[in-house]
């Protein structure tokens, strides 16, 4: 039986019609680029190593939406009710994709299976797509076929831009990861329902009709109930997640940030994690932020400069030093400045240092603030994440730390966070390569922090000697002194230097690994 007799035309105004398709054909495409985001920004999040992660989901749905064409053939002979269920049933996988990967990397940590089954899902419903719009823009008023490929394509195209441009500045500020992906599954049901019920409403016989509406109003109902519940559902999955109680979390554009407490017989211990990486605990983090500051602050110290460390212990270390009276920090994330200058238990910590009107604090990007300001300081202090993503590579890179080194006044010293000699010790080499391919002099040290382990930093000046490691701090410290600093300058015979090659913008080392390496790590 041919399609004319199977569905009938039934459209009235073929060019209202025409034009109304071509409008939800921009919406799906928009939709579609917003899947594919969200499951790259998820990965990006939860595992880091942002490229392997768009590696793996847009190679994935592009194969899938390659399958799904060829699979949309047979029902092109039912267009409008085929479109309406791959439109719903996209709309219920895309809308809950996010949540539904969220849960399992936090219960049954099998995220890149599931992964790759939710992105080979989605790609196989959007490729179906197109061929059966294409039909139906055809039933619509018959054209040049080649026309009709511009036509569509065009506007896919466009709809995909508009999308992409959506996902960062619109979803992911105003709702987040889980609520963003929702209202773009609401948005997608909505698209399809107007096509198939407004548009093409003459061509449904009345049992398809029925089962069309009771799938599409269980399609709202499934998403809107998602809505309501994402906000619980986030909380337990991300306690799931953490040994401790959280007392506090926010998921920024640019991490997430958790807070956790735990009751032990030596008092609270809490900590820091972002992106699920530990970035500090109560219990030791004064042997970290010690060893990291007061070497460098030996010197010459009124001008201080701060790169990362917002939550202000480094900070609170640095105005533990009277003369120090322009203090610096330029942190990239503005709700970790917020909860460092508000949060309870952080502001204890850090002595409410980011309160401090000596302190100027700064929501920017290192690199960038570096580029577009021309002041030298007595001392930097580089406080940031460890470079196992290509986002933290580029602050590991030669061209960051020539730019640290033109910031340093005369006599003065740069110091960096360099991960662990013993756990990751291409990490720690590559890193003193770089400094000093980047127009540093590089002085290696390491100290025992439980919670990380033994724990290295590189001091370093601008000048051909490497800076002596000593401290001249104003009060006594609880970890450091003579003995400890002779000590951490000395590296036994099987962490000896590693003979690496500097990291730079081009060819990032992530841990000490180039692209290639890091792929089969």
């Amino acid at each position: 039986m041919t399609e004319a007799l199977e569905e009938p035309v039934g459209v009235r105004r073929p060019r209202l019609a025409r034009s109304a398709l071509l409008a939800v054909v921009f919406v799906c495409a928009a939709c579609g680029l917003v899947y594919e985001l969200a499951l790259v920004s998820l990965g990006s999040f939860l595992i880091g190593n942002t490229a392997t992660q768009a590696s793996i989901v847009l190679a994935v749905m592009v194969f899938a939406m390659g399958v799904g064409s060829l699979a949309a053939k047979p029902l092109q002979s039912r267009s409008v009710v085929s479109f309406a269920a791959i439109e719903l049933l996209l709309a219920v996988i895309g809308g809950l994709s996010v949540m539904a990967l969220y849960a399992s990397f936090a219960y049954l940590s099998a995220y890149t299976p599931a992964l790759v089954v939710v992105a080979f899902i989605l790609g196989l419903l959007i490729g179906a797509e197109i061929p059966l719009l294409m039909v139906l823009l055809q039933r619509i008023r018959k054209q040049d076929a080649g026309s009709a490929v511009a036509d569509i394509f065009a506007v896919d195209y466009i709809g995909a831009l508009i999308g992409g441009l959506l996902f960062p500045f619109l979803l992911l500020p105003v709702f987040g990861q889980l609520r963003g992906a929702l209202v773009v599954g609401l948005v997608n049901a909505a698209a399809g329902c107007f096509l198939v019920f407004v548009v093409f409403r003459r061509s449904l016989g009345r049992i398809a009709r029925a089962v069309l509406g009771i799938s599409a109003v269980g399609t709202v109902a499934v998403l809107i109930a998602g809505l309501v519940y994402s906000a619980q559902f986030e909380v337990t999955a991300r306690q799931a997640m953490f040994r401790d109680p959280i007392i506090a979390a926010e998921r920024s554009p640019y991490q997430d940030i958790v807070l956790t407490e735990r009751k032990t017989p030596l008092g609270a211990d809490t900590r820091l994690f972002l992106n699920g990486d530990l970035q500090f605990s109560s219990v030791d983090e004064y042997r970290y932020h010690e060893s990291l500051v007061h070497p460098a602050m030996a010197g010459p110290h009124q001008s201080v400069l701060v790169l990362g460390g917002g939550d202000g212990l480094a900070l609170r270390e640095i105005l533990t030093y009277p003369d120090a009276d322009e203090v610096t920090l330029v942190e990239l994330d503005p709700d970790m400045i917020e909860m460092g200058r508000t949060e309870p238990e952080l502001t204890a910590l850090n002595r409410g240092s980011m309160n401090d009107p000596r302190a100027q604090i700064v929501a920017a990007d290192a690199f960038n603030w570096l580029r577009e300001n021309a002041d030298r300081f007595d001392v930097i202090v580089v406080d940031m994440p460890d470079p196992d993503e290509s986002a933290t590579a580029k602050l590991y890179s030669v061209e960051f730390y020539g730019l640290v080194a033109a910031h340093l006044a005369d006599g003065g010293r740069a110091v960096v966070q360099s991960g662990s000699p013993y756990f990751a010790p291409k990490s720690y080499w590559s890193i003193e390569s770089t400094m000093r391919a980047g127009g540093l002099s590089t002085t290696p040290y390491h100290v025992d922090v439980p919670s990380f382990g033994d724990w290295g930093f590189h001091i370093a000046s601008a000048g051909d000697e490497p800076p002596r490691l000593d401290v001249d701090a104003p009060a006594p410290l609880r970890f450091l002194s003579d003995e400890e600093l002779a000590a951490a300058a000395v590296f036994p015979r099987d962490r000896q230097r590693l003979d690496m090659a500097p990291s730079t913008l081009m060819d990032p080392r992530i841990l000490g690994y180039s692209r290639s390496e890091w792929a089969v790590y």
